[in-house]
């Protein structure tokens, strides 16, 4: 049995054609349009390329937003005009095939508990670290949504009171110091206190709206002493959050995926011993395994594909 993984993102509509045994056998994508008609017709398109090409039997839809629990509406996405929309139902009927609805988050955790690097796992947290923070938790192998399908939220755990604004209306937020952009964000101020330190980053100087997650992560290869200390923040702050997310959940395993996860053997050690340091208990109980994703930027799309899959049989 062959389905469609969609990954609805702000910035694009990306479709796999996914297999029984997790993977991609082939891919569509366009830009995400900024109107609800339009962004369905995206969809619409992409699935009808894929569907020229192979026989499919259903398609899930992974979105970056709030689902309900019956996973047939989005009920709020921040950077997709969905408000209270029954998604899944219009899709299913446009596309004459089964649709089923999901948090990205929560599809990529699917993806990697499945076919990747929480396979097996009894308790498994995904944090998609790019922008922001997003996260899925499965419990023996099922997502928990909590009682209205909102959670988990972790990266608006408060970490600093009165700390950096955050978008969603508070300050302090874990991912405005442990995401792309908070890597940026550090850059910039460790930049203003030591403008003569930095060798790759020291052009950007005129202009801090320039600095990207992603440039910070190149001047770190580069060695750029401020790329390393940036990420050796973003390291202290994924120990100490990770640190509260495991008291509470107490996870077998936690995968890191997202971009900047992409940038991990520039952090992901000092994250894990830090983690290790300051966890309640810290050397008198067993650690959870941090591991990178497996299925790279592929997670959501596999993840949807095989909720599609097994809502179906």
């Amino acid at each position: 049995m062959l389905t469609i993984g969609v990954d609805v993102g702000g910035t694009s509509v990306r479709a796999g054609v996914v297999d029984e045994a997790g993977c991609v056998v082939d891919f569509s994508r366009v830009a995400t349009p900024g109107a609800e008609d339009a962004l369905e017709d995206a969809i619409a398109t992409v699935v009808a390329e894929l569907r020229g090409r192979h026989v499919v039997d259903a398609v899930g839809l992974a979105v970056a937003g709030f689902v309900r629990p019956d996973r047939r509406s989005v009920l709020f996405a921040p950077h997709l005009p969905w408000r209270a929309a029954p998604v899944a139902d219009r899709m299913a009927t446009r596309l004459s095939l089964p649709v089923t609805l999901e948090h990205d988050a929560n599809a990529a955790a699917v993806g990697e508990h499945r076919f990747g690097a929480a396979r097996g796992a009894n308790v498994a947290l995904l944090l998609a670290i790019g922008t922001g923070i997003g996260a899925g938790l499965l419990l023996g192998g099922e997502i928990f949504r909590g009682s209205h399908g909102v959670a988990p939220e972790l990266g608006h755990l408060r970490v600093v009171p009165d700390g950096r604004p955050c978008p969603c209306g508070r300050h302090g937020c874990w991912e405005r110091y442990c995401s792309g952009t908070a890597l940026a964000a550090t850059a910039v101020e460790l930049l203003a206190r030591h403008p003569s330190r930095s060798t790759v980053l020291r052009r950007d100087l005129a202009d801090p709206a320039v600095v990207s997650g992603r440039r910070v992560a190149h001047a770190a290869r580069e060695g750029d002493p401020v790329a390393l200390e940036a990420f050796a923040e973003l390291a202290r702050w994924l120990g100490e959050g990770l640190a509260i997310v495991a008291d509470v959940y107490d996870p077998e395993v936690i995968v890191l995926a997202g971009g900047v996860a992409e940038s991990a053997p520039l952090f992901a050690d000092e994250a894990r011993d830090h983690y290790a340091r300051v966890l309640t208990g810290a050397g008198h109980r067993p650690l959870a395994r941090i591991r990178t994703s497996q299925l790279g930027d592929a997670t959501a799309i596999v993840g949807a594909a095989t909720l599609a899959r097994e809502r179906k049989s």
